[in-house]
C-alpha cells in the first residue's frame, strides 16, 4: 500500500517533466522547420534570379576560404615547433589567396568553376557509360541513365560556356537551397508530430480527502440524534 502510494505521488511530477520535455523538442523542431522555410524561399528566389545567385555563391565561397584561410594561419602559429607546421602556413596562404580571388572577380571565378564542373560532368558520364557497359551489373540500366546524364548535361554547359557561368552555379546552389529547405520542413513537421503523438497530457492532481472526515460526520450525527 505504501508503495502504490508513493507511486501514485510521483507520476504526476514525471508526467510534468515529460510535457515540459515535449514542449521543449516541439520549439526545436518549429526552428528547424522555420529554418527550412527560409532556405526554400531563398532557393525560389534563387531560381527565379539565377545570376544574382551564382554572384551571392561565389562571394560565400571566397569568404568561406578567407576565413577558413584566416582561423588556418592561426592555429599553425599556435602550432609553431610541430613538424607540420610550414604545410599548414602554405594551406592557409592558398585558401586566404583563393579567397581574395573569388572576392575580387566572382565573375572570373565563376567562368572557371563552371568550365571545371562541366569537365567532372563530362568525365563522370563517360566513366558510368563504360562502367555500365562492360560490367552490366544488376544496375544496369540506372548506371546507364546517370551516364547519359551527365555526359549530356557536361556537353550543354560545355558548349554554351562562358555565358552558361552566369545561371549553371547559380542553379546548383538555389537547387540544394531548396532541397535542403524541403528536408528541413520535412524533419520539423514530422518531428513535431511524433512528439505530440508520445508525449502525455498532465492531468491536475485532486486533492486527497481527509481520512477523518467521516468520523467527524458520523459523530455529529451521533450528537443531533442525542
Amino acid at each position: 500500500m505504501a508503495e502504490d502510494a508513493h507511486e501514485t505521488h510521483e507520476d504526476p511530477d514525471t508526467l510534468r517533466d515529460m510535457a515540459r520535455e515535449g514542449k521543449r523538442l516541439n520549439r526545436s523542431f518549429g526552428w528547424l522547420a522555420a529554418l527550412g522555410i527560409l532556405l526554400v524561399i531563398g532557393g525560389v528566389v534563387g531560381l527565379v534570379y539565377t545570376g544574382l545567385a551564382t554572384l551571392t555563391s561565389m562571394l560565400l565561397f571566397g569568404w568561406l576560404l578567407l576565413i577558413g584561410g584566416a582561423v588556418g594561419l592561426l592555429q599553425a602559429i599556435q602550432s609553431r615547433g610541430t613538424s607540420y607546421f610550414w604545410l599548414a602556413v602554405v594551406v592557409a596562404a592558398l585558401n586566404i589567396a583563393a579567397g581574395l580571388v573569388v572576392i575580387r572577380h566572382p565573375e572570373g571565378s565563376a567562368e572557371a568553376l563552371t568550365m571545371f564542373a562541366a569537365l567532372l560532368f563530362l568525365t563522370g558520364g563517360v566513366f558510368r557509360l563504360v562502367g555500365s557497359v562492360v560490367v552490366r551489373g544488376p544496375q544496369f540500366g540506372w548506371t546507364l541513365l546517370q551516364g547519359a546524364f551527365g555526359l549530356l548535361l557536361g556537353l550543354l554547359v560545355l558548349f554554351d560556356w562562358p555565358h552558361s557561368s552566369r545561371y549553371v552555379l547559380g542553379l546548383f546552389f538555389s537547387l540544394a537551397l531548396l532541397f535542403d529547405g524541403l528536408g528541413l520542413i520535412a524533419i520539423g513537421v514530422g518531428g513535431r508530430r511524433i512528439v505530440s503523438l508520445v508525449t502525455p497530457t498532465p492531468t491536475p492532481t485532486s486533492t486527497p480527502t481527509s481520512p477523518t472526515a467521516p468520523e467527524s460526520s458520523e459523530s455529529a450525527t451521533d450528537q443531533s440524534n442525542n
